[in-house]
């Protein structure tokens, strides 16, 4: 008897909770339902003046509104899915540089058939100016050269993503093959230089290849995607099952207040690419969570970057 008047109790509660958020936020005053886009003027709709539409020639009806039709493809591009990329202007193809051994079009294709940057990307993303870890700004230009430079960007979602410390301490370890090679490593996240310091010195990250990037400036030029479901419901997440050992091993000494004050910069996904100078040699954004590009992969490719 007393857990029957517990329940009830629980039960007031909650109903009075309901009330108090009904009084917080009052319903607005109830507008007529319309019939939406992708149905409306079909036979089952009886307009003004007709018992019904079914009684009328069904040549003198319009068919219900195709999805690959003009007037709904304005319709979502007016109200966009939050798991679509962000806006971005640049959507010409990049050029096709000829070369016998391996073109940069060709790698770009290899990593991602279904991203296009303009041709100077490299150049537009080379005013981008962000922070280093001891809060001094500088530009992309500065960070390798700008001729032959062999550089791979990579774009952290945030300082306080575990997905993103793993990526980092896999970074880590690569960077001495990295050097050997001769390659640039820049990897930068969004959020402040404080919040970059507390990853760089919880994992031993090297300083001076942490960069900060607080307003999302080079990751909305890349296009990077960024949205509520690509961050917590989209299938490529699961990858990082495949690495669960990596990932515990990098957040032993995680602390979530490594992520960002402001707390919708959770939502951004990160990248990879390669340059060469500021050519654009491969390019690969992540669809969700933890799906990061292979390293072994992107060595591989810094190693086949054609001479000059």
């Amino acid at each position: 008897m007393g857990l029957m008047q517990a329940q009830y109790q629980i039960y007031l509660l909650f109903r009075e909770s309901l009330k108090v958020v009904a009084f917080t936020f009052p319903r607005h005053k109830k507008k007529k339902k319309k019939t939406p886009n992708i149905f409306r003027n079909s036979i089952f709709d009886k307009p003004k003046g007709q018992k019904s539409m079914m009684t009328s020639s069904i040549s003198a009806t319009q068919r219900p509104l195709c999805y690959s039709c003009p007037k709904f493809r304005s319709i979502t591009n007016k109200y966009p899915s939050p798991s679509l990329p962000k806006p971005t202007t640049m959507q010409t193809p990049i050029s096709n540089t000829t070369n016998n051994t391996l073109t940069a079009s060709s790698l770009v294709a290899k990593a991602s058939s279904a991203t296009n940057f303009a041709p100077d990307i490299g150049d537009i993303l080379a005013d981008v100016s962000i922070f280093t870890c001891a809060g001094d700004p500088v530009r992309f230009r500065d960070l390798w050269d700008q001729n032959e430079g062999i550089a791979v960007v990579a774009l952290l979602r945030h300082f306080g993503c575990p997905c993103c410390w793993e990526l980092a301490s896999a970074l880590k370890e690569a960077k001495p093959r990295f050097d050997a090679a001769g390659v640039k490593l820049v990897a930068v996240g969004v959020g402040t230089p404080n919040k970059a310091v507390i990853l760089a010195e919880r994992l031993s990250f090297p300083m001076d290849c942490l960069y900060a990037d607080p307003d999302h400036k080079a990751y909305d030029i890349l296009g990077l995607y960024y949205g509520f479901a690509r961050t917590f419901f989209n299938p490529a997440s699961a990858k990082v099952f495949k690495r669960f050992k990596a990932l515990q091993q990098a957040v032993k000494n995680y602390t979530i207040t490594a992520t960002p004050d402001d707390r919708s910069s959770v939502l951004q996904q990160g990248g990879m690419f390669v340059f060469k100078g500021k050519q654009l040699l491969y390019a690969r954004k992540d669809e969700g969570t933890g799906d990061h590009a292979p390293l072994d992969d992107i060595l591989d490719i810094c190693c086949k970057v054609p001479a000059a």
